[in-house]
């Protein structure tokens, strides 16, 4: 099975920065797409950036200039630098990632558990 563990959430002041990891481990051929999503108490939850295998990232206009994803293929993890935080960035962030189990295999989508942000002085 595959298991995908966020980290580096927490509470930060208007203006800060905070690092979010999330590594994906277990029966894993290759991973394509990761991304990045969050949701906002009330709210749906919203696209905040993605990135490809070959490193081609999208990000959503509220995050650009701001937020930067990244990827690290040797450790499956990806990051998301987030610069000058919000309040209204405040919400849970989730990360996925497109992933074949075996050769040949189709793609499946897996979700971490989640990890919070909160932007507030």
């Amino acid at each position: 099975q595959v298991q995908l563990a966020e980290s580096g959430g927490g509470l930060v002041q208007p203006g800060g920065s905070l690092r979010l990891s999330c590594a994906a481990s277990g029966t894993i051929f290759s991973i394509n797409a990761m991304g990045w999503y969050r949701q906002a108490p009330g709210k749906q939850r919203e696209l905040v950036a993605t990135i490809t295998s070959g490193g081609n990232t999208n990000y959503a206009d509220s995050g650009k200039g701001r937020f930067a994803i990244s990827r690290d293929n040797a450790k499956n993890t990806v990051y998301l630098q987030m610069n000058s935080l919000k309040p209204e960035d405040t919400a849970v962030y989730y990360c996925n990632a497109a992933i074949k189990l075996f050769r040949g295999s189709r793609e499946s989508l897996f979700w971490g558990q989640g990890t919070q942000v909160t932007v507030s002085s």
